[in-house]
């Protein structure tokens, strides 16, 4: 789904809604069009249920510009959970991808409640989200992240090596990388990145990411380039794709034999902060700075990381299964009532 089509999908109060955490939110591009999917897939789901869907129409195919204000605002706090039910056992989908659509409720109904004012009482106000089981992201480690630079090969490997010393150093997202521009680079050595929400930060380069940029610069084509600005070009000569990057990463991994294991580009940005976490004696509070996290709780999972490891060590240790001797005749010491001192 693109943005140019939400006029012809969806009614205007919809429209209006996407439109608001677009442009007055300030979110993504990809964030809005992830709210429009849940909100058409909600829609679809209301139609069904209440019987005003054809039959011989396949779902994704529901015609859902036609749905009225009356039948979002008749939905029910049942309602919404059944469809969280129905995305779990009909769609596959995860507790993380359920979470996302039930926020995506809860934002649309307190649209329509507080911004819109077009419906009296909000539904879902007491929508719960799904429970996100935690776990650690997974990471290279120093010498496999050593090992994937050193498998960059082939026609473009100026420009692969560098996109991937980035990575690792730096930290970014997928989609921070491949909107860099020729003109984010400062001539005091950092780089100006666009994050979520289209927030800016600045972000210091080190002698690796320095030496990548200036070996991959003179081989950056020129002429023909569409965007001329783009830092990274594409063999189409425009601007590099996040699937050509996924492609670069995943390629590289597999030449690394680091392959299997779940790895990708965001688990380069796990890397990045790991490896500065662990070798770097950098403060997390500085670390949720270079990644762009909103919230500290996000960052403070790579501590987490560092507590697996140190636990892990332990439990490594060649003495950890010895047992403290036990006594033939008693199996609980007696309390020491003596005076003696040592």
């Amino acid at each position: 789904m693109k943005k140019e089509q939400f006029n012809f999908i969806f009614p205007s109060f919809a429209v209006d809604f996407l439109n608001y955490y677009n442009v007055i939110k300030n979110r993504s591009d990809l964030t809005v069009i992830e709210y429009a999917n849940d909100l058409a897939t909600f829609f679809r789901f209301l139609k069904v249920i209440r019987g005003t869907a054809p039959k011989d129409v396949p779902f994704e195919e529901i015609v859902i510009n036609d749905i009225s204000l009356e039948t979002v605002a008749s939905v029910s706090l049942s309602d919404a959970y059944m469809f969280l039910v129905y995305c779990k056992d009909n769609r596959g989908n995860n507790e993380r991808t359920r979470a996302r659509k039930a926020t995506t409720l809860r934002n649309f109904y307190k649209f329509l409640t507080v911004q819109k004012k077009l419906i009296d009482e909000n539904p879902l106000q007491e929508l719960d989200s799904p429970k996100i089981k935690k776990s650690l992201p997974k990471y290279l480690t120093l010498d496999e992240s050593v090992a994937l630079l050193n498998a960059v090969d082939g026609k473009f490997k100026e420009r692969d090596y560098c996109i991937i010393t980035l990575f690792l150093n730096c930290g970014m997202r997928l989609s921070e990388l491949v909107s860099l521009n020729l003109s984010d680079i400062r001539s005091n050595n950092t780089l100006v990145v666009t994050g979520k929400g289209n927030k800016e930060r600045t972000v210091y380069l080190n002698d690796a990411c320095i030496d990548a940029i200036n070996a991959y610069l003179p081989y950056r084509p020129v002429d023909g380039v569409k965007d001329k600005d783009a830092l990274f070009i594409s063999r189409q000569k425009t601007r590099i794709s996040p699937k050509t990057v996924q492609y670069i990463v995943k390629s590289t991994l597999e030449k690394a034999g680091l392959s299997g294991r779940e790895l990708s580009t965001h688990k380069l940005r796990h890397t990045a902060a790991t490896l500065m976490y662990q070798y770097g004696d950098v403060d997390v509070l500085a670390i949720k700075e270079i990644l762009g996290h909103e919230s500290l709780s996000t960052t403070q999972i790579y501590t987490h990381i560092m507590d697996e490891q140190l636990k892990k060590a332990a439990a490594s240790n060649p003495l950890s299964n010895i047992k403290a001797p036990k006594r033939p005749d008693i199996d609980v010491l007696p309390p020491d009532n003596s005076d003696e001192t040592e």
